[in-house]
């Protein structure tokens, strides 16, 4: 049985001949380790080999993990990628170091009010419906650009980018084009005068595809931690 050490020098293996094929350097993707349902101890693993940051769905789930590895801050960063409901923004505010899954300008506003002031500005991303799934949060394309402009004037954080998760497709040009159309929207905000340079799309099954139209974030559980029970 793999261990979470030789599934991450798998999966960097793989990221790398990604961005070789991109012809982009390798340092310009970092790899998140999402670790939701996972103990504690899954994610210490992957950190003595030499994994920094986490991704976690959920709040409660999250804040459990990092009490317990309290020992391994400030080296760790603790990223919220699931859906943030209003009466959770205080704790994630105060715990966390990115919120991938701003969805509505709501709660981008109690994040920038709850953000404690001793902390370095929380970095966020706008969660976008690519796919226009009714089933799934995130912005609709047509209200980022003003969405993103009112979050990037907020005290306390800073807006860094997108994020997607799109419908499974098999085949890499059907994985591509909504990354395609993510990246499309960042160069529309970089061109409205906004600083932002992240493009957190791509797990387990399709971050080629993603690395190839840009990413630099790429979300990756399974391949690291195996299957979820």
């Amino acid at each position: 049985m793999a261990t979470i050490q030789a599934n991450i020098q798998q999966v960097r293996t793989r990221i790398a001949a990604a961005c070789a094929a991109a012809q982009r350097p390798v340092q310009s993707v970092t790899l998140l380790a999402v670790s939701k349902t996972f103990e504690a101890v899954a994610v210490r693993e992957a950190f003595a080999a030499g994994e920094r940051c986490f991704g976690e769905n959920y709040v409660h789930e999250a804040t459990a993990k990092i009490a317990a590895l309290a020992d391994l801050a400030p080296q760790i960063e603790w990223h919220l990628i699931g859906p943030l409901q209003s009466n959770k923004t205080r704790v994630v505010a105060e715990r966390f170091d990115w919120v991938h899954s701003v969805d509505r300008l709501k709660i981008a506003q109690r994040l920038s009010e709850q953000r404690p002031a001793h902390l370095p500005p929380l970095q966020l991303c706008l969660q976008v419906n690519i796919s226009g799934e009714a089933s799934k949060s995130g912005l609709d394309t047509a209200d980022v650009a003003g969405v993103a402009h009112a979050v990037a004037a907020l005290p306390r954080l800073r807006l860094r980018g997108l994020m997607a998760i799109p419908e499974p497709a098999i085949d890499t040009p059907a994985q591509r084009r909504p990354y395609a159309a993510l990246r499309e929207l960042l160069d529309e905000l970089k061109r409205g005068g906004l600083a932002v340079d992240t493009l957190s799309m791509g797990m387990s099954g399709d971050l080629e595809a993603a690395i190839a139209e840009g990413a630099t974030i790429v979300r990756v559980g399974t391949a690291i931690f195996g299957t979820r029970q």
